[in-house]
């Protein structure tokens, strides 16, 4: 019996319908465009499968990012998505068992007795019980439920590979909310500082006003310039709180629940080795998830097929009747049946051939969807390399022209002082140092910001071997 059982299932495993999946290929060149010719010093592995964002130094950011994966709500509805595609799978996977169900009745009866006359005399009264238990199995002869499970697989992993990215995203998106948050904060240093000097210059016409040498005019401008510098510093309070905010909720707090302390600014740009275009494959979440909806697709080119074919429904049930409750479970009053249906559909006016059509085009569009996936992720690699090679560059010329802007404003203030230039050509310089480091500034900002997104770009440590396995994804 055993060695039959053991036959009959290898039978009906190869009689599964449909095309197996085969993972198509898609566009990956030897190596990224952008690295041709850069050579960054000192690159720092992005954690794999751990804290990405531990490569950048600072404890703020590392407690805050910890809050993403308790708190934040958008997570918190990609991981109930991710618990609904498993129940799926244990739902399709309950198709591969017989369903039992059982009946029990009980019914009183009074029905009248005729006399020997033909007359209508007492009523018989008659207690009638009954209990029915019953089976029924439909074998999955052509893979109808085996294509439906794997197709629930393949989407309860690839929410999943979803939820992965909703992760990183958030994380990402807090990493650069924070660092322009710091930049605010090292803007308004920079304006702190510049007010403390645009002050002692203002001093400096006063007094070179009274003697005698400056016009009133030098006074006014300078105290001109000086508010503008107050004005500009308090402004800054607006981008800092809006970022606060954005933080706040990313980490799942009302905003008014989260302030964070001004500081300084800590570490360095890190830069992030790329590795080798094909890995971008097997490290992206979004990937992961588009290349599961293809297998889920294609299943379900199995599914549409195996209507084709005819259902076959065996069932089996036992019944017991009897006027006394007491006995009803006795052999005598037992009544059973076995037997077995099959159908099949004739004529469904082309249902079955559209179904199977619309598969496979729905199969076909997720081929185009995880090829355009990729060509994405390439495009944001390689946005980034270049953005943190050209921004590298755009710094050390710029540090270059502020070095120059402050020697200049030294120089200027020296030579007003000596009588020498006119004021106009202080406020000049001024103004053009204050540029430069606001300049300075930007330019780093964009460069914390460029190496965050490029983590991003290249998975953030995550790798398809985290997906859950077939046999978990079923739980």
């Amino acid at each position: 019996m055993r060695s039959l059982a053991l036959l009959l299932a290898a039978v009906l495993a190869g009689c599964t319908v449909g095309p197996d999946y085969q993972r198509p290929t898609a566009p990956a060149p030897a190596a990224f465009k952008e690295l041709d010719g850069w050579k960054p010093a000192a690159p720092r592995e992005a954690a794999s499968g751990g804290a990405w964002w531990s490569i950048y130094d600072d404890p703020v950011l590392e407690g805050l990012e910890q809050q993403v994966e308790i708190s934040n709500q958008t997570l918190k509805a990609s991981e109930a998505a991710f618990r609904q595609a498993t129940a799926l799978v244990a739902e399709a996977q309950a198709g591969f068992f017989p369903t039992a169900t059982v009946g029990a009745s009980a019914q009183r009866t009074g029905v009248p007795t005729t006399t020997a006359r033909g007359g209508t005399g007492s009523r018989l009264i008659q207690n009638q019980f009954g209990v029915t238990p019953a089976a029924s199995w439909v074998p999955d002869i052509w893979g109808r439920i085996r294509r439906t499970v794997e197709s629930d697989v393949a989407n309860a992993q690839a929410s999943a590979a979803d939820l992965a990215a909703a992760r990183l995203s958030a994380q990402g998106a807090l990493a650069s909310d924070y660092f322009v948050l710091r930049i605010a904060d090292e803007q308004a240093r920079v304006l702190e500082a510049t007010v403390t000097a645009y002050q002692q210059t203002l001093d400096i016409t006063r007094n070179q006003f009274q003697a005698g040498f400056a016009a009133e005019t030098d006074v006014v401008t300078a105290q001109t310039q000086l508010q503008n510098a107050q004005q500009q510093l308090i402004g800054l309070g607006v981008q800092r709180a809006i970022f606060e905010h954005a933080i706040a909720v990313l980490t799942g707090k009302p905003p008014a629940e989260l302030t964070i302390a001004r500081t300084n600014l800590a570490g360095t740009v890190p830069v992030i080795p790329a590795g080798v275009p094909s890995e971008l494959l097997e490290r992206r979440p979004d990937i992961a998830a588009a290349e599961r909806a293809m297998q889920a697709a294609n299943a379900q080119i199995g599914v549409a097929e195996a209507a084709y074919y005819p259902d076959i429904t065996l069932s089996a049930s036992l019944g017991f009747a009897s006027t006394a409750l007491g006995n009803l479970l006795a052999a005598s009053n037992a009544a059973w049946a076995i037997g077995a249906q099959a159908s099949e559909t004739i004529f469904d006016a082309g249902l079955r051939g559209a179904q199977v059509a619309a598969a496979r085009a729905a199969y076909d569009a997720t081929v185009a969807n995880y090829r355009e996936t990729v060509l994405a992720a390439f495009q944001q690699v390689e946005d980034q390399l270049a953005s943190l090679r050209i921004l590298e560059q755009q710094a050390d010329a710029q540090h270059l022209a502020l070095e120059s802007a402050r020697r200049s404003v030294q120089l200027t203030l020296n030579q007003y002082q000596a009588g020498t230039v006119s004021y106009t050509n202080v406020v000049v310089a001024q103004t053009t140092a204050l540029a430069a480091e606001q300049t300075a500034l930007t330019i780093e900002q964009s460069r914390l910001v460029a190496s965050s997104t490029l983590v991003q770009a290249l998975g953030g440590g995550w790798d398809r071997t985290q997906l859950p396995a077939l046999d978990s994804a079923r739980k």
